[in-house]
């Protein structure tokens, strides 16, 4: 049941807050809407960029940047430059989360953009293989870096920009808008990428192929103008003023000083997020178009309609969340994907393209319940003096581990042979370790030493 504004002081005091801790409610009903909008469309950015990579590595990349090793081979090679990123995430993880905790939320969450767009629209601009020989791939592959390296700091920030603004009876549903970057990165990548490649294929690989990636450029503008107009989290004005008081040390030892077993819950619990929702996408894009002979618009279509329902399940996931609390949507979310990973490897086997197009879109979906709260889920664990480090570090340290999916399920498939049930049993195993680990944490929870004003202020 939604409260009225005159019961905020009793779930104030219930949840343990202090009276520095009630700032984060002075912000107006316009205030709050701009900070889930810019992290909303800051993630939506992230995301297309993201997705667009492996899209790309998937579709066109081999030819482009491995012509001179065999069709696997260079398909490999272009996943595991994909991979580079999931690499360079915890690195960005500790640089960002060090800066989220030193200098701010706001101006770590504009320079994590900056770099990212800005990595992304030069990707556009790239020689490639036959135009500058060996140093085409070692480019590629340092951008993809920093796209990757911005990404440690990006969706974590923006979580936290958005639950610690967000009264208490809303900070599950204020704390999904940056996962909602996810499907609208995604319908947004996929729909652009659709499109170019239906030009001629000579015309797709000479230039078409860039277009999407330009694209980032006028999307950093807008970001980066959205992100200037939002205020700083009251949270971290709290911290500030307490660390003064204080010996500061750098978040990231503090982190695993205080909470590794909690980064480990995290790694477990979140994997899914990167590794499943790879497994569903980038992979599976491969496996449709080379070994089902799909073509690559069906294909893309099957995302996008994944990325619809992958948006009502955050939605769901969140709204619930706010009602029976984070770990427990997240727990059951991730048991329920397990039990359809059978009939999704069964529709992909089936040889008839549009099931195998569904079973893409259902997979991509299942995601969404368990993937809406975890930006709340995370942040009770970790204190705020150290807590953007905590979340960037933990969440991207199993986005590092997810990044190996399609590259560990093409070697696979060339090992087993062309099977669906490659898909079907990572499928099951990764978000088995979601169900899991959530319900791990919401043990963790009850006996948390978290102080009660730092958890009160993200739940």
């Amino acid at each position: 049941m939604v409260q009225g504004p005159g019961e905020h002081g009793d779930v104030r005091a219930q949840a343990g807050w202090s009276e520095a801790d009630t700032s984060a409610f002075t912000a107006d009903d316009r205030e709050l809407r701009r900070v889930a909008v810019s992290a909303l469309l800051g993630t939506s950015m992230e995301w297309y960029d993201y997705f667009l990579y492996g899209l790309m590595a998937a579709l066109v990349f081999n030819t482009l940047f491995f012509p001179e090793l065999d069709p696997v081979a260079g398909t490999v090679l272009a996943l595991l430059t994909f991979a580079i990123g999931f690499v360079a995430r915890p690195l960005g993880g500790v640089l960002f989360g060090h800066l989220g905790d030193r200098i701010g939320r706001k101006r770590t969450l504009i320079l994590t953009i900056v770099v990212i767009g800005a990595a992304t629209g030069l990707i556009g601009l790239l020689p490639t293989y036959g135009q500058i020989g060996v140093a085409a791939p070692i480019l590629l592959a340092a951008l993809r870096f920093l796209q990757g390296l911005s990404l440690g700091g990006e969706w974590s920030g923006a979580v936290l920009m958005a639950v610690e603004h967000a009264p208490p009876e809303k900070k599950s549903i204020y704390g999904a808008m940056p996962q909602f970057g996810s499907p609208i990165g995604t319908v947004a990548s996929s729909g652009v990428v659709a499109l170019v490649t239906l030009l001629p294929q000579d015309q797709f690989e000479a230039w078409g192929w860039r277009l999407p990636f330009l694209l980032a450029f006028p999307m950093l503008a807008l970001a980066v103008y959205l992100r200037l107009r939002v205020e700083e989290s009251p949270v971290f004005a709290r911290v500030v003023r307490e660390e003064i008081e204080h010996e500061q040390r750098p978040p990231v030892v503090e982190v695993f000083q205080h909470a590794w077993r909690r980064v480990l819950l995290v790694i477990v619990t979140a994997l899914f997020a990167s590794g499943g929702f790879f497994l569903m996408t980038t992979y599976a894009v491969n496996y449709g178009t080379d070994v089902l002979g799909m073509a690559a618009w069906v294909v893309l279509v099957a995302t996008m309609a994944g990325a619809a329902l992958e948006a009502g399940g955050i939605l769901l996931g969140g709204r619930l969340a706010d009602r029976y609390t984070p770990w427990k949507v997240v727990s059951v979310g991730g048991f329920v994907a397990v039990l359809c990973a059978v009939p999704l490897a069964l529709m992909l086997g089936s040889g008839r393209v549009w099931v195998a197009a569904l079973a893409i879109a259902l997979g991509i979906g299942l995601l969404g319940v368990p993937y809406g709260p975890i930006g709340p889920l995370f942040s009770q664990l970790f204190e705020g003096r150290y807590r953007y480090s905590g979340v960037a570090v933990s969440y991207n340290l199993a986005g590092m581990v997810g990044g190996f999916v399609p590259s560990l399920a093409l070697s696979l498939q060339s090992g087993l042979g062309d099977t669906a049930w490659v898909i079907g049993v990572l499928f099951a195993v990764i978000l088995a370790m979601t169900g899991l680990g959530a319900w791990a944490i919401g043990r963790s929870l009850g006996r948390s030493p978290v102080p009660a004003a730092d958890r009160a202020a993200v739940g």
